[in-house]
């Protein structure tokens, strides 16, 4: 199962981009007995620290020449997940032949144990956190890795799990060709990341290589009700569906979750929240489980447990009638529409640092919403797709987003920050933003409650 088997090419590697994955493959190779060659563009302390470790140079932002020389030398490039496509560093190994290796990839060639992905344009943390969890619940020592805190070349040296349920973003999709997981779930697609893809179908292909790594007793856990993703796997070897309609093989029927067999295994009423996507996510993470051989018992009692992650449309609090809810983990349009549309009448906070998507869509969110803040670098285009449909302030800070939206709301509204874009404008992360906007809420609105 596992081992120190050597890397599965014979010679030197790049791998470029040092962050936590980047660190957990250089490590990876170098304890295997790999000779790596390490870069990165705008190199961090752990870049240097992982360097010194290795004993080997690290190449700081080399220039399209010392690139072609470093990978004449080599026989795999191992970019990094979020390295945009656009970098010279992909055409140069390309014209060289020099292979192109994934994170996931170098995991399956040193560890036998049965894998699950999850991939999607939303919901993907929560869905594998879920099926990490109803394994466990089913008696199966399970863990999750993959585009989380732990990449899987790291948790496959730990010996105790016996499956690994994998967070597949499209980054780390997209060079794979050995990976071959025992289940794929693809939850939902729309346009994303184009800061880092050359385009929608560059996304879209990416996402695809899930259901194409299937082995041929594999199962495709596909979203019944999205087009792209129905069409992907219209072509893998076995496939389950999941929706709230009736017509899907994982559905909800009289308030209850049905599995395909006709069975119930849970009412609805008894999860902590059941908005639209809450009950996708369920089906979903059900569904994968399952194939993967836990039962409907431990899906049961897992999702009755699950309170939901931080910053995905999580209650802050209420003030005066109206709900508080971080959604921050919202950083593309569909995502921003999927947790609006989960509500009556909402004040929308949103905006940051586009990732090249089209900010326009929030319109779809109109019928839902009563105003909008719009805020940070991309607010001319938040306030542009609500322009003449819904009032909109501009906001320069959370503090001033937040009275705004208090000013703006009535009782039984929601006030929701989902920003549809991404965080670097103002802040580190997502998370950061989320706490300040609760941290806002409560300081500025009086808001009360669970956080």
């Amino acid at each position: 199962m596992t081992g120190e088997a050597a890397p599965p090419f014979d010679g030197r590697a790049l791998v470029l981009g040092l962050g936590v994955t980047g660190r957990a493959v250089a490590r990876a190779l170098g304890r295997r007995g790999g000779e790596v060659v390490l870069a990165d563009d705008r190199p961090g302390p752990g870049a240097r620290d992982v360097a010194e470790e290795l004993g080997v140079p690290l190449e700081v932002a080399p220039t399209e020449d010392r690139l072609a020389a470093l990978l004449d030398g080599c026989a795999a490039f191992v970019p990094s997940p979020g390295v945009p496509e656009r970098h010279p560093a992909f055409r140069l190994a390309a014209e060289r032949s020099v292979p192109r290796w994934g994170e996931l990839d170098l995991a399956a060639a040193w560890d036998s144990r049965p894998c699950v992905a999850v991939t999607g344009t939303d919901g993907k943390t929560t869905v594998t956190t879920l099926v990490t969890r109803i394994l466990e619940a089913s008696g199966t020592r399970a863990a999750d890795a993959g585009n989380t805190e732990v990449p899987l070349v790291e948790a496959i040296d730990d010996p105790w799990p016996q499956v690994f349920v994998v967070e597949a973003s499209s980054f780390r999709l997209a060079p794979l060709h050995r990976f071959a997981p025992r289940v794929g779930a693809w939850l939902n697609f729309a346009p994303d990341h184009l800061d880092v893809h050359a385009d929608v179908a560059g996304y879209e292909s990416a996402k695809a290589r899930l259901f194409e790594l299937l082995p041929q007793d594999g199962l495709a856990v596909a979203n019944a009700e999205d087009p792209v993703v129905a069409r992907h796997a219209a072509r893998a070897p076995h496939v389950q569906t999941f929706a709230a309609a009736a017509s899907a093989d994982w559905h909800v029927a009289a308030g209850h979750l049905v599995a395909p067999d006709g069975s119930t295994y849970l009412p609805t009423a008894e999860l902590h929240r059941a908005l639209p996507h809450d009950l996708a996510n369920a089906l979903a993470a059900t569904a994968t489980a399952v194939g993967a051989g836990a039962t409907l018992d431990g899906a049961a009692a897992a999702l009755r447990g699950f309170r939901g992650l931080p910053h995905r449309v999580e209650l802050v609090g209420d003030a005066g009638g109206v709900r508080w809810y971080d959604d921050s983990k919202a950083t593309a349009p569909h995502a921003t529409l999927a947790a609006v549309c989960g509500f009556d009448s909402v004040v929308l906070i949103a905006g940051g640092r586009n990732k090249g998507l089209d900010l326009g869509a929030l319109a779809g969110a109109a019928p839902h919403v009563r105003a909008v803040v719009a805020i940070g670098e991309a607010s001319a285009e938040v306030a542009g797709a609500f322009a003449g449909v819904r009032p909109v302030r501009d906001a320069a800070s959370m503090d001033e987003a937040v009275a705004a939206a208090r000013d703006l709301a009535e009782p039984g509204d929601v006030v929701l920050l989902s920003p549809a874009c991404a965080s670097f404008d103002w802040y580190g992360s997502y998370a950061e933003r989320g706490d300040d906007f609760a941290r806002a809420a409560r300081e500025v609105a009086g808001v009360v409650g669970p956080r």
